[in-house]
C-alpha cells in the first residue's frame, strides 16, 4: 500500500461522523453556532436567546447535588418482559439496546444527596433510556425513594423527562401511576415536602400522575409539558388549539405550574424551598410534642 492510499484511508477515518468529535453546537431555537465548552459552562443554555437545551440525567444530578454527595440506590433493578411483547422489535431487544446506549438498567436514577447542605432523596429520569418511559422498575424505584424520604424524614425531589407510560408493559406500566401516587400520599401525611421539576418533555402517564402532585411544581423555560400530543388533541376535540398551549409559559399563565426557573437558578430555588418546608416541618413537630405534653 502506497502513501496516497494510506493517507486516503486516514482521511476517510477522520471524517467519519461517528468518530469525529463535534466541537460546535447549533441552537435549535435561534440557529446560532456556539463552541461546546461555552455551552457546557452555561448548563447547556444558549447565551444568545436563552433557549434551554436538553441535558443528560447525569448532568442534571451534577447540577442539583452538592459535589460528591449523590449515592445511587437500586441501580441493579432491571425490567422484565412479562407480556413477551413484540412490535417492530421485541421488548427484550429494546431493553438491551437502551442499556448499551446509556449504561443503565432503567429510565430512572434514584438516590440520596445533599442539595446546598440539605439531605434529600432525588429521582431523575433519563430520557435516553426508551424516552424516559415509566415502567414497573421505574415505579418501584420512585416508591422506594419515597419510603426512604419518610424513614429519614427528608424531602423528595423528582426531575421528570418522559414520554409517558411504557407501552411494552401495558397495564403493568399504567399501574405505576396509582402506585406512585399512593406512596406520595404517605409522604404528605408525614408532613414531608415533594418538589416536582418538569423538564422538556414531560408527557403522558408521568404528567398525569406523580409529576403533577408536587407541593411545588417547577419547570424550565420553554419545556414541553402535557398529556397527549397536540395533533391527537386537535383530532379529538375538533378545534384549533392556542399557540404554545403545552409550553411552560402558557401553563404558568393558567395556574398549572408554580414557577418557571432558569437552569442556573434551579439548585438555589430547590434548596430554598426545601429549607422553607423543613422549618415548618420542625415547627409542626415541636407543636405536636407540646400538645402531647399538655395532655399528660
Amino acid at each position: 500500500m502506497n502513501f496516497s492510499e494510506i493517507f486516503g484511508n486516514f482521511r476517510k477515518k477522520q471524517s467519519s461522523p461517528k468518530e469525529a468529535p463535534s466541537h460546535w453546537i447549533k441552537c435549535s431555537s435561534c440557529q446560532s453556532l456556539m463552541y461546546f465548552k461555552e455551552i457546557e459552562q452555561l448548563f447547556n443554555v444558549c447565551p444568545k436567546c436563552g433557549f434551554h437545551m436538553r441535558i443528560s440525567a447525569q448532568k442534571r444530578i451534577e447540577l442539583l447535588c452538592d459535589k460528591d454527595t449523590f449515592t445511587e440506590f437500586d441501580a441493579s433493578l432491571r425490567p422484565v418482559d412479562p407480556l413477551k411483547f413484540v412490535d417492530k422489535k421485541s421488548y427484550k431487544k429494546r431493553i438491551t439496546e437502551a442499556k448499551e446506549k446509556t449504561g443503565r438498567n432503567s429510565a430512572v436514577i434514584s438516590g440520596s444527596c445533599s442539595i446546598d447542605g440539605i439531605n434529600t432523596q432525588l429521582v431523575v429520569f433519563d430520557f435516553s433510556f426508551m424516552g424516559g418511559s415509566l415502567g414497573s422498575v421505574e415505579g418501584e424505584k420512585i416508591v422506594r425513594a419515597i419510603n426512604r424520604a419518610i424513614q429519614n424524614k427528608e424531602g423528595l425531589v423528582i426531575v421528570s423527562a418522559s414520554g409517558g407510560a411504557r407501552m411494552q408493559e401495558s397495564t403493568f406500566s399504567l399501574m405505576q401511576m396509582s402506585k406512585t401516587s399512593c406512596a406520595l400520599t404517605k409522604l404528605s401525611e408525614a408532613g414531608l415536602p415533594y418538589i416536582s421539576i418538569l423538564t422538556d418533555p414531560t408527557m403522558g402517564g408521568v404528567s398525569a400522575s406523580f409529576a403533577w402532585l408536587g407541593d411545588v411544581i417547577l419547570t424550565e423555560p420553554g419545556s414541553l409539558i402535557g398529556f397527549a400530543g397536540q395533533r391527537v388533541i386537535k383530532q379529538t376535540i375538533g378545534a384549533d388549539l392556542p399557540e404554545g398551549f403545552q409550553r411552560a409559559e402558557f401553563l404558568l399563565e393558567h395556574g398549572l405550574i408554580d414557577m418557571i426557573v432558569k437552569r442556573a437558578d434551579m439548585k438555589k430555588t430547590v434548596a430554598d424551598l426545601l429549607r422553607f418546608f423543613d422549618t415548618n416541618y420542625k415547627k409542626g413537630e415541636f407543636e405536636l410534642k407540646i400538645k402531647a405534653a399538655e395532655e399528660l
